[in-house]
């Protein structure tokens, strides 16, 4: 097992910057007017400000890939919603041996931004860069709710979002994997690499895919292939787009 030495989190998380802007997490020059914390679209569940929040993601999502239904944008912003926050965790965790909170209470997010500009930390607070804190920062902070409510409202299968999540977070240790061997800083390639093992054991990920090096191969499909020009992913359980016939099955 490789230990980092726990290094104090600069104020700009500078070190994410190199990464490319999915890894990026803004922390100064907040916008004004400031978009709501997650914990504001978290607390009020299905009220108005929560459903119009995640309807226009969707919704711009769905109008982007001119999408046939709305569970297939549903999935498809979940995944890239996933992707940021483990991106900017395992990222920080690697490089720096810690992360920072993550707490929705200081975390904003612009439904209508892309990244980097979509997320904004208000405070950065030091924690340990162990896989037990980035499970509770990002998926039982973030994904188990956005799994919740996109479950209800657009009937997406639960074992798809956590199939989506798996693949976000082996996608994110795989870019994250690729620019260390390529700087030279296989410390980092290693550390992220078992933090990825232990996070796609956590009981909510667990059986979502199969890890081998830096490739996996997940067990559910995004349902991408379904969008106009869509094909399937790299880690899709398909190997090509399913017959028309079998597409109920993919959810």
């Amino acid at each position: 097992m490789v230990l980092l030495l726990f290094v104090d989190l600069d104020p700009d998380l500078a070190a994410l910057r190199p990464l490319g802007g999915f890894f990026v997490l803004r922390t100064t020059g907040a916008p004004h007017p400031a978009p709501p914390t997650l914990a504001h679209v978290y607390e009020i569940g299905f009220s108005d400000f929560y459903e119009n929040s995640m309807t226009f993601r969707v919704r711009k999502v769905a109008k982007t890939l001119a999408a046939p239904e709305s569970r297939i944008a549903a999935s498809v912003a979940q995944q890239g919603f996933a992707a940021r926050l483990w991106s900017a965790a395992l990222g920080s965790a690697a490089l720096y041996g810690g992360v920072p909170d993550l707490d929705p209470r200081l975390l904003h997010w612009d439904p209508d931004g892309s990244a980097p500009d979509d997320l904004w930390l208000s405070t950065v607070r030091p924690l340990p860069g162990d896989a037990k804190t980035l499970a509770d920062v990002v998926l039982h902070a973030h994904l188990q709710p956005l799994a919740d409510h996109l479950h209800a409202r657009y009937r997406v299968a639960r074992g798809l979002l956590w199939g989506n999540a798996a693949s976000a977070l082996a996608g994110a240790a795989r870019q994250l994997d690729g620019w260390a061997r390529a700087h030279g800083r296989t410390d980092v390639a290693v550390s992220a690499g078992a933090l990825t093992g232990q996070l796609l054991a956590h009981p909510l990920l667990a059986g979502t895919g199969t890890l081998t090096g830096t490739a996996f191969r997940r067990r559910s499909c995004c349902l991408y292939y379904r969008v106009p020009g869509g094909g399937v992913c790299g880690d899709c359980c398909f190997t090509r787009p399913p017959r028309s016939s079998a597409r109920g099955a993919s959810g």
